[in-house]
């Protein structure tokens, strides 16, 4: 067995925790490689911890989707909704992982293909979502969308998003989409601002492909995956989304189940 710490160098407690999950790790005969961009090949036993928010595993599981590795988020961020286990939790968590008591959830992923002309352009992952809207100035984009090659609706928003299960609470909620459970199988499509109020979200199966076509009245938009790699796309480019055969295998807090996670960061357990 081999652990990579993956941190985020910009965050003070990320730094201040390495030493110690070093030092554990290491007591327990277990070798370590910390590294803030995960470079290297991955193994089938190998073990990622994943220290910072939820922006540091958006992008530890883009980089390692591929080797099928168990992923610990460790929250020292905020909100942290993929990065259940807390500081308080971590090295109790990390003795059941070291001893073989650990349980992993299937995160669905996604993959974004830009078309242009019949021929790709770009391919890209995301474990959130994949979002179009205008590159620079404030204003609507005009998208046709397609689900398996039937037209859906013109789309007239200030953008439009196309989100995982796991990636229902984040974009995809600030603009009204619903809530999914995160071993659901499913696309959940939500217009941002859209300029006619019956443009509401749609769910559609995992098994669906997404196809959205900027119209040719837009010189240039942006294709942005998990809000962290953006790229730009031109009129009448064809951005295709479906389920990728790529998944996050995402350790579980022991301690606590998803609907308390919920109730927590949403703070639905507060009165007014």
């Amino acid at each position: 067995m081999k652990v990579w710490l993956a941190y985020n160098p910009n965050k003070v407690k990320a730094l201040a925790a390495l030493s110690g999950l070093k030092k554990f790790f290491r007591n327990h005969r277990v070798t370590v490689i910390s590294s803030p961009r995960l470079k290297g090949r991955l193994g089938p036993d190998d073990l990622v911890v994943a220290l910072g928010g939820d922006g540091t595993i958006l992008r530890v599981a883009r980089a390692v989707a591929e080797y099928n590795v168990p992923v610990l988020g460790v929250n020292l961020g905020g909100l942290g909704f993929l990065t259940e286990v807390t500081m308080e939790e971590l090295y109790k968590t990390l003795t059941k992982i070291v001893s073989g008591k650990v349980t992993t959830e299937k995160r669905m992923m996604l993959k974004a293909e830009i078309w242009r002309g019949g021929h790709k352009r770009g391919e890209y992952l995301a474990l959130n979502d994949v979002v179009v809207n205008m590159s620079r100035e404030a204003r609507v984009i005009s998208l046709d969308l397609e689900v398996d090659n039937k037209l859906v609706a013109n789309y007239i928003a200030d953008g439009l998003i196309i989100a995982t299960p796991t990636g229902s609470t984040a974009y995809n909620l600030s603009a009204g989409g619903p809530i999914v459970y995160p071993d659901m199988k499913v696309l959940v499509i939500a217009p941002i601002c859209p300029h006619m109020l019956t443009l509401r979200p749609l769910i559609v199966p995992a098994r669906k492909t997404v196809t959205v076509t900027l119209k040719s009245d837009h010189k240039e938009g942006n294709l942005t995956m998990d809000g962290q790699v953006a790229v730009k796309v031109r009129a009448n480019d064809t951005i295709r989304i479906r389920a990728a055969e790529e998944e996050l295998h995402l350790i579980t807090n022991p301690y606590k189940n998803y609907f308390e996670v919920l109730r927590t960061k949403l703070k639905w357990s507060e009165r007014a």
